[in-house]
């Protein structure tokens, strides 16, 4: 599938830059030029009608802590019909089917959502349903989420993916649909295939953009059909937590194919032979260590035909956090039974993807990881009166992407600004940013010693306190000028580590649960075992590479405001184990 754009990131001349400038109301000499309102949308026009389904995290709606979500939700061109359709979609946990008669079954059904996602299918089937009534042909679809928001809107993709999506008010199929989906079985895979061939129409997905997709769906860790990787989606961003430890907010990245895997690919119309099954002598030969060295994986690499680096990357010099925790566990992981039939049906999961795919449609991947925890990404750590915080930075990334990838998703530009974003750097042309500002004298902010009550029940049960009201007025500063002194502020903003806050959050450290990962040699197992806070793992680092956004170093080099940390030479340092030197990323 070719790609309309991967990077529509120009090299203008100064002649063309002033120009732009210019046209959104800059005057002035360039180091005195300040932001004015200028076109009230961008872009103005476009050639096609967006369809935006937006899923937020779990738990999260509008209220006094907006998620990245409802922010960008906020920024859409919303009033014209024929140009741009918004659907929004509350978290999981605050929605239950209207079937649902009793307030308290309500109740205990949303306990379960926001515990094990009980509720997901209720969510794919929801934005289904709105794409399924609106859209028609020529129509764009972008998807965001964040959380097991994020979650969802892959599963959504997956399920366009294999079923297609239905004409408009065939609602009483959409259930029907779902579990054709959801199933990993053979049959469930040719039925797909019959059941899109006779009802459904075959859609491409231009863009999807994530915060932080979390693992924890379910009381049972599989995967749904397509969630790791989808041919049909033109566009992936995925916005990733650096410094998130719990148990149940596992990482979920996007699963690159080599070229042999891609090989897989095949016609629909030609159901694919059924899969053998791995023999007994197979599967026993295959218990070695799970660790497999870099050295190994090139010698693999060459023999599929690959193309290998000739050198590895060089290694970080900074100091990283978990470095013996993260190695030992990794050396030792010992493939049990257990875990080899994990590994064999996602594999099995894996080839019958591919094999419903074709080879020549690619996707333009492209992941970062952030400082913070999981809502320093995704949104929702702090008020919204809060001026600076982690999560605008992330947020920036994304619509700047938008702007890139040429999806067409019109914003509004006062609220480009409220965020810190210049419109004119990114319509018409996205401007190449200007290298990050120096740290200088600038400090880590520790978090407020009082909590601020940002939740509609929190706001009931606490009492107002002094401190509360000084945060509340400094957060109300205008725009800086730059974006550039907007990041370095965000970039130095507290991070909310729940794990500290929130020592409740311990429980499940302690208590043994499964826990599904990827391990060095891309196999997937899971293990039941105490996550002890354990940080996230970022495979494929020598390999691929990791791509860390730039503010993450700025943040690297402050100081701590905090006194004590000072006095001890402490620094902020990530909590996943970097093997390689980091692409930094704007």
């Amino acid at each position: 599938m070719p790609l309309s754009t991967s990077n529509h990131t120009q090299e203008p001349t100064a002649h063309s830059i002033s120009a732009t400038l210019n046209d959104y109301g800059f005057t002035g000499a360039p180091e005195s030029r300040l932001p004015q309102p200028g076109p009230a949308v961008i872009p103005p026009e476009h050639d096609a009608r967006t369809l935006i389904v937006c899923f937020d995290g779990t738990g999260d709606q509008f209220d006094s802590d907006n998620s990245n979500v409802v922010q960008l939700v906020s920024m859409l061109k919303r009033d014209d019909r024929t140009k741009q359709l918004v659907y929004y979609q509350s978290g999981i946990g605050t929605y239950t089917s209207p079937k649902v008669a009793s307030p308290f079954v309500s109740r205990i059904k949303k306990t379960l959502d926001v515990m094990f996602a009980w509720n997901l299918n209720a969510h794919v089937m929801s934005g289904y349903e709105f794409l399924m009534q609106h859209y028609i042909t020529g129509d764009k679809i972008c998807i965001f989420g964040f959380s097991r928001g994020a979650y969802t809107a892959r599963s959504l993709a997956g399920m366009l993916h294999k079923v297609g999506l239905l004409p408009a008010g065939n609602y009483q199929q959409v259930p029907f649909a779902y579990k054709m989906y959801a199933r990993h079985d053979y049959i469930g895979w040719e039925q797909s295939n019959e059941f899109k061939k006779a009802f459904a129409v075959d859609v491409t997905i231009e863009f999807i953009g994530v915060w932080d997709t979390v693992d924890s769906v379910g009381l049972i860790p599989k995967r749904l059909p397509f969630t790791t990787s989808n041919t049909i989606v033109r566009t992936f961003r995925h916005a990733v937590a650096l410094d998130e430890r719990r148990a149940k907010f596992k990482a979920n990245l996007w699963n690159r194919p080599n070229a042999t895997e891609l090989g897989y690919g095949s016609d629909v119309d030609a159901p694919p032979p059924r899969p053998k099954k791995v023999k007994k002598s197979k599967t026993k030969d295959n218990k070695t260590n799970g660790a497999t060295t870099s050295d190994s994986k090139v010698a693999d690499n060459k023999a599929n035909g690959e193309t290998v680096a000739p050198t590895r990357p060089p290694l970080i010099t900074v100091p990283t956090a978990g470095t013996e925790k993260s190695s030992k566990s990794e050396n030792s992981k010992v493939p049990t039974i257990k875990k080899l039939k994990e590994s064999q049906e996602d594999k099995r999961l894996t080839s019958l993807e591919k094999m419903y795919s074709t080879s020549q449609d690619t996707t333009d991947v492209e992941e970062v990881w952030f400082a913070g925890c999981h809502c320093d990404v995704g949104g929702g750590s702090v008020s919204n009166k809060t001026r600076h915080s982690l999560a605008r930075i992330a947020l920036r990334w994304m619509v700047r992407e938008c702007f890139k990838a040429n999806t067409g998703i019109m914003f509004k530009s006062d609220a480009l600004m409220a965020i810190g974003l210049i419109p004119a750097t990114l319509y018409p042309h996205v401007l190449p940013r200007p290298p990050p500002l120096p740290v200088g004298d600038n400090t880590i902010r520790s978090p407020p010693s009082v909590p601020i009550p940002i939740r509609p029940h929190a706001l009931l049960k606490k009492k107002h306190h002094p401190e509360i009201k000084p945060l509340i007025d400094a957060a109300r500063s205008p725009f800086l000028g730059s974006e550039e002194e907007e990041e370095l502020k965000d970039a130095l903003s507290p991070k909310y580590d729940q794990l500290k806050m929130k020592k409740g959050w311990w429980l499940l450290e302690l208590l043994p649960m499964h826990l599904r990962y990827q391990r060095s040699d891309d196999e997937w197992v899971t293990e039941f075992k105490s996550n002890m806070a354990e940080p996230r793992f970022i495979p494929q680092q020598r390999r691929s590479g990791m791509k860390v956004h730039r503010s993450v170093k700025a943040r690297m080099e402050a100081e701590h405001e905090d006194q004590k940390a000072r006095a001890k030479g402490k620094r902020y340092v990530p909590k996943p184990v970097f093997k390689v030197e980091p692409h930094w990323v704007d």
